[in-house]
């Protein structure tokens, strides 16, 4: 399940409508809405959340995920964070304790992006099942985060980088959401094995994952793992896989993720419109 964002610099992509935006307060965020869409039929929302002093426009050039909007048949949006008030000026997103709120910002942005959501399933026929989150480093730890506060909203969320939350309080889900966390380990800024930002630990790839299986069903064992083909551009399977919870937790390591790869992206969509 996917749902995905539209930049405006996107407008030389072919066979997509850009005339949708829509605006819960922020100012206007551009939509991708496929050719074919019908009123009457119900298609999949997918959400890109970005990293770290980028923009939804600069995560959507990087991830490139509106090019498969109508192929898949889903409406696509990727918002902006909010610039801090001092310093560079970055625009982030706070997706908690960990990353990455560093200049005390009250700004609720689970809130915001839920409020987005819900606002784009009041305009458009969104099916209630396939709504689907991505993001990316600080987006990563911003859809772990919307896992957690709104099981019964999202679907599925795929990470690249960031962590699953340090702890969980509220009550069991009845419905977890299906989590793909895919981890370079080379990353320096957020590491494979877990680490610290500014003195906030977070849990690395597979503890987190493990954290989330336990959490949701009660079992943080291992319960699949092996190795794929994720980069093509890499010979042999270069990626390793660990699976919890028969696979509703997922945890993909390679030594340095290349998303630009089609290859990538058409087995990450795979995998969330089949969750």
């Amino acid at each position: 399940m996917i749902r995905i964002t539209a930049a405006l610099f996107a407008l030389m992509l072919t066979g997509l409508s850009y005339g949708a935006s829509i605006d819960i307060g922020r100012g206007e965020i551009p939509l991708v809405v496929p050719d074919k869409y019908d009123q009457a039929t119900p298609i999949p929302l997918v959400v890109l959340v970005h990293g770290y002093t980028s923009s939804g426009a600069g995560q959507e050039a990087y991830f490139k995920l509106s090019a498969l909007s109508d192929e898949y048949g889903f409406i696509f949006v990727a918002p902006d964070g909010t610039v801090e008030k001092g310093g560079d000026k970055n625009r982030f997103w706070n997706a908690g304790e960990i990353c990455c709120n560093f200049q005390g910002s009250d700004v609720n942005d689970a809130e915001y992006l839920k409020t987005l959501i819900d606002a784009i399933r009041n305009r458009y026929n969104i099916d209630e099942n396939r709504i689907f989150m991505a993001g990316h480093s600080n987006g990563g730890f911003m859809v772990h985060r919307m896992a957690y506060e709104y099981p019964e909203t999202i679907a599925a969320i795929v990470a690249l980088n960031g962590s699953a939350p340090n702890r969980f309080t509220k009550p069991r889900p009845t419905e977890p959401v299906s989590i793909l966390h895919i981890h370079g380990t080379e990353d320096r800024l957020n590491a494979y094995n877990g680490g610290d930002i500014r003195g906030v630990p977070y849990p690395g790839a597979l503890t987190g994952a493990r954290n989330w299986a336990y959490y949701a069903f009660g079992s943080g064992a291992l319960t699949e793992d092996g190795n794929m083909d994720l980069d093509t551009k890499i010979p042999g399977s270069e990626t390793s896989i660990a699976k919890f919870a028969d696979g509703k937790f997922i945890a993909i390591v390679n030594p340095d993720i290349i998303w630009k790869d089609t290859n990538t992206l058409q087995k990450l969509f795979t995998h969330l419109k089949t969750n």
